[in-house]
Order: C-alpha cells, then sequence, then structure tokens
C-alpha cells in the first residue's frame, strides 16, 4: 500500500466497502452470485499512481446470464407496489449514509477528485434515494373527459423492464444512482456497466445494493453489475432484451450508442458533452463571479460535463474581471486531493494530460493567448504524473478548440460588446447545449438571459456558476448534449412506459369522432 493510502485509511475504506485487496474482485453480479471470466482490469490511483485493486470484467456469457437473471427478477419486482419498492431504496439509502465516508474517499482515491467532492457525490446518492421514496407515492397518470357518454378515460405508466446505465468515470457513483433509485421504485431492473477507469467503486455499490436486496428476501436480479470496456456497452446498447440505455459520456460514445439503440426502436437517455459558458454583465458582482468561475473551471480538475469551459465578459469589466480571476489562481492550492487543504486534485489518467496539452498548443496554434500557464507538475506529491496546472486563455469563440469540450481545467476568457444579444449569440454559438450562467443584478438582462430566445442550454442559472446542480430538478441538456433529463422533476417518466385506458361502463359501444357503424 502506498504512503498516501495508508496516512489517509483507504485500505479501511476498501474492507468496509467488502472490497478484496489482495484478490481479483469479480465485476459481474446479479447481486447473490459473483462471477467473472474476462480479463483483468488494475485500477490505478491518479493520486499516487498506486495499484488499488484488480477486477475481472465480463465475457459475453456472463452478460448473457445477467440479462436472464435480470428478465425474471423484473416479473416479480414489477408487482410489488411502488410504496414497498420505496421502502427498499430507503434502506438502500441508510446503507449510504453508514458507509458515505468510506465510499467518498473511495471515490476521492480512484477518480482523483477532491475527498469533500467525493463526499459530495455520496451526498447526491443519499439526496436523490430520499426523492425516490417520496417519488414513490406520486407516479401519478391523469384522467381525462371522454368525448362519449359512458366513458371514461385516464393514463397510466407501468415500468419498462430492464434498464441499461452507462456512466463514466468522472461521477462513478452518483450518476448510477440518479438513474437506479428512480429506475427502481419505478418498478425496473437494472444493468449497471460502471467505467471501467474506476471499476472498484461500481463494486462497492453493488455491494451495499446486493446485501439490501438479499436481506429484504427479495430475488437476485433487480441490481446488477458488468464490468469491461466500450464491448461490455455495445452488448447492452444492441440488446433488445433492454429496453432503454442510460448512457452518460463524450458526445462521440453517445453518437454511437443513439445510433445502435435507434436501430432497434429502443429508448435511450443522453447525457453527453458540455461547453459551459457564464456570461459576465457590467453589473455582474464581481467577487461572486470569480468564485462560480474558478470552481467551474477547476472543480473535479476540469472533469465535470458541467464544468466552466468559456468566460464572456462585457469590455467594459473585461480587464477588472480578468486581473481577478487571473488573481484567483494564483491562490490555488494543487496536489493529493485527500488532503482537504488542497483545491485541485489529478486528471483521471496520462491520456488526459495529453488532452489537456494538446489544447493548450492548438489555442496559441489558432491564435489565442495563454494568460495563466499550464504544465504537468512533477517531483514529490506528484508521481503519477496526472497532476496539471489550471490555464487560462484568451481565445475566441469560432476557434476549433473552443468548439469542443476539453476535460481538462482550461478556461477560455473572451470579450463582448453592446447589449446581452451578442454575449448570448457567442454562449450559443457551440453545439454542445448543457449548462450556461449569467452574471448580472440587471434584472432585464437576467430574464432575457433565461426567455425564450436567450440560452438554448437545458440548464440556465443566475448568479450562480455553471457547475454543479441539485437533484430537485431535472438535469440534462439540448443540441449534441444529448437531450436527455436525469434526476429530479418529471424524470421518472423516462423509466416507464405510458399507457392510455378507456373504460366503457355502458350497454352501448358507440364510436369516436361519431362515427356509425351499425350491423
Amino acid at each position: 500500500m502506498s504512503s498516501i493510502a495508508e496516512k489517509f485509511g483507504i485500505n479501511q475504506a476498501l474492507q468496509d466497502l467488502g472490497l478484496n485487496v489482495d484478490q481479483v474482485n469479480n465485476g459481474t453480479s446479479t447481486g447473490q452470485e459473483w462471477f467473472s471470466n474476462g480479463e483483468v482490469i488494475e485500477s490505478y490511483s491518479p493520486v499516487d499512481g498506486a495499484l488499488i485493486g484488480k477486477v475481472k470484467s465480463t465475457t459475453r456469457e456472463d452478460y448473457d446470464r445477467v440479462i436472464e437473471t435480470a428478465s425474471k427478477a423484473f416479473k416479480t419486482w414489477r408487482t410489488m407496489p411502488s410504496p414497498q419498492r420505496g421502502e427498499i431504496v430507503r434502506k438502500f439509502n441508510e446503507e449510504l449514509r453508514r458507509l458515505k465516508e468510506p465510499l467518498g474517499k473511495l471515490v476521492s482515491y480512484e477518480m482523483g477528485k477532491s475527498y469533500q467532492e467525493g463526499l459530495g457525490e455520496v451526498q447526491e446518492m443519499i439526496d436523490i434515494c430520499d426523492f425516490a421514496v417520496g417519488l414513490s407515492r406520486q407516479l401519478h397518470g391523469l384522467t381525462m373527459h371522454s368525448e362519449r357518454p359512458g366513458h371514461r378515460m385516464y393514463e397510466q405508466y407501468h415500468p419498462l423492464g430492464i434498464v441499461g446505465i452507462i456512466s463514466a468515470f468522472n461521477f462513478p457513483v452518483a450518476v448510477w444512482s440518479w438513474n437506479t433509485a428512480l429506475a427502481w421504485v419505478c418498478g425496473d431492473v437494472c444493468v449497471w456497466k460502471g467505467s471501467e477507469k474506476t471499476p472498484l467503486t461500481s463494486v462497492a455499490c453493488q455491494n451495499i445494493a446486493a446485501r439490501v436486496f438479499n436481506d429484504a428476501g427479495l430475488p437476485e436480479g433487480i441490481s446488477c453489475l458488468i464490468t469491461g470496456d466500450y464491448r461490455v456497452g455495445e452488448m447492452l446498447s444492441k440488446d433488445e432484451r433492454v429496453p432503454l440505455i442510460s448512457a452518460t459520456g463524450s458526445i462521440r460514445m453517445g453518437k454511437i450508442v443513439a445510433q445502435a439503440v435507434a436501430a432497434r426502436l429502443g429508448k435511450s437517455l443522453l447525457e453527453l458533452g458540455g461547453n459551459n459558458a457564464i456570461i459576465v454583465t457590467p453589473d455582474a458582482n464581481i467577487k461572486n463571479t470569480v468564485i462560480g468561475a474558478v470552481f467551474g473551471a477547476v472543480g473535479t480538475c476540469g472533469q465535470r460535463c458541467t464544468s466552466t469551459r468559456r468566460l464572456i465578459v462585457h469590455e467594459d469589466v473585461y480587464d477588472k474581471v480578468k486581473d481577478a480571476i487571473v488573481a484567483a489562481y494564483k491562490q490555488l492550492r494543487i496536489g493529493n486531493p485527500l488532503d482537504e487543504n488542497n483545491h485541485v486534485g489529478p486528471l483521471i489518467d496520462k491520456d488526459a494530460v495529453k488532452n489537456y496539452q494538446a489544447a493548450l498548443d492548438k489555442v496559441v496554434e489558432e491564435g489565442g493567448k495563454v494568460i495563466v500557464e499550464g504544465g504537468v507538475l512533477e517531483g514529490e506529491g506528484y508521481e503519477s504524473g496526472c497532476y496539471v496546472k489550471p490555464a487560462i486563455a484568451e481565445a475566441q469563440n469560432e476557434y476549433e478548440i473552443v468548439q469542443h469540450e476539453t476535460f481538462a481545467p482550461v478556461l477560455y476568457l473572451m470579450k463582448y460588446s453592446g447589449d446581452i444579444e451578442n454575449a448570448l449569440a457567442l454562449q450559443n454559438g457551440v453545439k454542445q447545449g448543457l449548462s450556461s450562467a449569467i452574471m448580472t443584478n440587471n434584472l432585464r438582462e437576467a430574464e432575457r438571459f433565461l426567455s425564450v430566445e436567450g440560452s438554448d442550454c437545458g440548464i440556465a442559472n443566475v448568479n450562480i456558476g455553471t457547475s454543479g446542480a441539485e437533484i430537485g430538478g431535472a438535469f440534462g441538456g439540448e443540441k449534441e448534449t444529448g437531450g436527455g433529463r436525469e434526476s429530479g422533476s418529471d424524470a421518472w417518466k423516462i423509466y416507464m412506459r405510458r399507457q392510455t385506458n378507456t373504460i366503457n361502463y355502458t350497454t352501448e359501444l358507440p364510436l369516436a369522432q361519431g362515427i356509425k357503424f351499425d350491423l
């Protein structure tokens, strides 16, 4: 065990979560059984480069066994009243509360985000479970008046079946819970393919869920885990037995999944890339702007889909904002994310470091100017090779590199003149449409930003940053972000099938639209 892992109690956290440190963990599970016959995936921490553990991946034979078990479990689970399913989610929630510290610690060590953010991610799991428990008594349909006398119409929602969940490394546990907590209370069973870059957090969550379902005497297959690379994801995407695929990741990945699911006329829920901007107007509170922009740009080392990529600042306050942001960057502490004195941890791996370096080279090549230098950190504490300096570059919105999402702490600073219309044109002038924000104390500007002619993103904030979301609201974006919605509001409807019912309680059979068909 590395000195960092030993100092911060990683081994104890792994044991608390039921993970085997000395042997290979199985990455395929139906709940009661764990079995894997595929290649071994080694999980190295980006914090210190140390090997955390090993997980066996899922083969085709393993996968089919999982789907068969899940299909069987669905027949039982769907007949349980929704409030009773909510009670099971409540018990799962209790386990998450009990294990919040070790799970948050594992998230931080395996993914590289700060320990505070790791705990915050587990808190998101707890929050969505609370939401789902309440939702279990509110899966409402509608009643409608029929045009025919003696008839009643209503609509109701039924569970879909198996929900396939493909999640990404940057939120290795929260996004799974957003989907599975709602899907469970809706009566669905879940098959989860976690990221191969964070396999141990997936196994840990499945351990918790399996224990809850087993203690309740429920059949295996309600919560299932599969592990592996894109080939395992393809099994899910192409499987006609899986009516809904919820996939979180890059736009490139999302397009592949969408085509595979559409080819079999399945349903997909896509949460893909973001290229999020904050508009800063002359009426902005500069102090709050700096806090929102800096956390948005460097939190999780710039590896959130809601990370702030672009800062669009009015020319009247441009220099003031620029100086304040640059000064704030000088105060950032980069290092071990388990040390709560640090602000920024590592990128997930060395491939991410290469993409970061390439982005900085590209923006200069296209005519931009780097005003806060980047670079890879070396020496004591940075042995993993995954620590980089958050960078800022002055750039133009039309630059090719600015038009793409770089999953790293690179912030593009740009200027606008005139009124809010010009800022909105820049903000909306990218293919992604996830999160957006405006900093202003001008009511007209704020309302214009939120109007139908304003931000074209799924999330539009006023006087807070782009990063982060509460589970009470539906989360997701438009354009190449995929159009999906997860978490709160009425996002639960994607996990169910809608059915319209008409009941005739007369002795006659009148037809709709007054059609006559006499025999």
